[in-house]
Order: C-alpha cells, then sequence, then structure tokens
C-alpha cells in the first residue's frame, strides 16, 4: 500500500469516527426514565453527580456519588453506582415512622446492575432492552440511609430515533422484601432533541407508585422534569442537569447535576453498535426505615 493511500484510509476512518462521535444518542441521566441502549462493548463511562429527592416527609439526597458503567459483551452493560447519601426529615407527626428523626449522612445501597439490548433499532423497529439492578444494602437502614435487605429493580426500556429527535421510555417493577416498603410499578417518557452542536434538552413525564409507609414516597406521584447536557467536549466530557416537580399525586421535587466522562477503544470488531453513549437511572434512596 502507498503513502498516499495510507493517508487518505486514514483521514476516512477519521471521518468515520468523528461521524460516530458527533451522532451519538444520549439516555438515562440526568432524567429519571431510561433507555434500553448499553454502552458500546470495549467503551466505558464515568460519572459523578449529587441528586435530590424531596416529598412533605423528607428531602433525601445522593452524592457525591460514583457511576461506572462498563461495555463488557457486545449488547450488554455492566454497571455499578457508589453513592454517600443523606436525610433531612421534617419532622411532621402526620408523617411519623418516615419523616420523624435526626438528620443523618453515610454511605447509601450499592446499586449492581446489567443492561442487555434484546432488540436493535431499525427504520420501523425500536430498541428494546432490559436494565435488572439490585440494590446491595450498604447504607445504615437504621438511620434511613438504606433498606436493609437486598431488593431489585426489573424494568422493560423501549427507544427510537428521528435525526435530531430521540424518544425513549418504558415500565418496571420494584420489589423490596422488607417491612414498611411495598412493591411498586414506575414508568416514564422521554423526548429530546439536540440543539446544535453543544446542547441537548428534553423532557420526561415519570410516575411511581406507593412506596410504602416507611419511605420518602408514601404515595403515588407523577412528575414532569426538563433537563439536558452541555458537551464540554462531544461526547467526551458533559455537564448533566435536570429539574422536575409533581403534576399529580404526592407533592414532590426532584433534581440532579452531575458531570460525566467516556472513553474507550474505537476499533468496532462489528459486533458492537456504533454509538458510544448509554444512561443509567439514578439509584432510589427509600426514606427511615
Amino acid at each position: 500500500m502507498t503513502a498516499k493511500k495510507v493517508i487518505l484510509k486514514a483521514m476516512l476512518t477519521a471521518i468515520a469516527l468523528l461521524f460516530v462521535a458527533v451522532s451519538t444518542v444520549k439516555a438515562g441521566p440526568p432524567f429519571q426514565t431510561d433507555d434500553p441502549e448499553p454502552v458500546d462493548f470495549r467503551h466505558y463511562e464515568f460519572y459523578t453527580f449529587g441528586a435530590m429527592d424531596g416529598t412533605g416527609v423528607e428531602i433525601d439526597t445522593i452524592g457525591p456519588a460514583l457511576e461506572f458503567n462498563w461495555g463488557i459483551l457486545p449488547n450488554t452493560q455492566f454497571h455499578i453506582v457508589f453513592p454517600a447519601a443523606a436525610i433531612f426529615p421534617y419532622n411532621n407527626p402526620r408523617y411519623s415512622g418516615a419523616g420523624v428523626g435526626t438528620r443523618a449522612w453515610g454511605a447509601g445501597d450499592t446499586e449492581i446492575g446489567v443492561k442487555l439490548r434484546l432488540v436493535k433499532e431499525t427504520k420501523h423497529v425500536p430498541m428494546i432492552g432490559t436494565f435488572t439492578m439490585i440494590e446491595v444494602p450498604t447504607g445504615d437502614s437504621a438511620n434511613g440511609l438504606g433498606v436493609g435487605k437486598v431488593w431489585w429493580r426489573l424494568p422493560v426500556w423501549v427507544q427510537k430515533n428521528w435525526g435530531p429527535w430521540t424518544t425513549y421510555g418504558g415500565v418496571g417493577e420494584t420489589i423490596i422484601p422488607q417491612t414498611g416498603f411495598n412493591n411498586f410499578t414506575f414508568g416514564g417518557w422521554l423526548v429530546q432533541r439536540d440543539i446544535g452542536k453543544k446542547l441537548t434538552l428534553g423532557t420526561e413525564v415519570f410516575s411511581h407508585g406507593n412506596e410504602g409507609p416507611l419511605t420518602t414516597q408514601p404515595g403515588a406521584a407523577t412528575l414532569v422534569d426538563f433537563g439536558g447536557y452541555y458537551y464540554f467536549r462531544n461526547p467526551g466530557f458533559q455537564l448533566l442537569f435536570c429539574y422536575g416537580h409533581s403534576v399529580a399525586g404526592l407533592a414532590e421535587t426532584y433534581a440532579y447535576l452531575g458531570l460525566y466522562w467516556t472513553w474507550g477503544n474505537s476499533k468496532h470488531d462489528g459486533k458492537s453498535d456504533k454509538s458510544l453513549m448509554s444512561r443509567l437511572h439514578l439509584p432510589e434512596i427509600p426514606g427511615r426505615s
């Protein structure tokens, strides 16, 4: 191969990789609704973030928290979150048992998950996948920083893209085998759009059932959240932000702020998808126990 052909091949490869990076789909955090798209094979993601969820019972916060995602196999992502957690009860007698007590801060429950893409997106078929998560009881449940037992989230997510537009959503079940906590259904739907090369904005409707008398959410709620991503470097370094409030059911406020990095082996072996991005759902902190 001549030097001229080598240079031409390198240029075409660089252009192709640039196109892949710029056309990346964004999903999951900072939003509560998740997506079915795993991290690309042999690629990695790292987040550092803080978030809060507040009701009339108390305010629960996560942060600083560290999240790591790994494209461990084609169409398969490994996920883990190590959160610090805090609770700020309002000590309202109306919510005795959940929102009554002292403030507390420490380690929260550790989240471990596996995302599987079951159906790849085509022109007429949406992407479909699951994202099973296990919450390991590393938090101090006596002070409301964890549940005290292993619990699970079992959702199914669907996603479709049209140029700069992306929409995804789904439904799942949370299973908590602990006294004072309910199994409950959750789900949401999101629409977002790229605004130039530096910004993506979106809005979601997210809903959850009654989580139990010893939680921050002793009632069902439906929230509308607004947020997005600002690209310091696309896609490798981003600022994530979101804020929302309930429009039905229990009064509830949600907020998220974080930084995101992604990197990995850009030599695709033909088995992995071209997208570099995927997002993860924020680990929950059911209230005091």
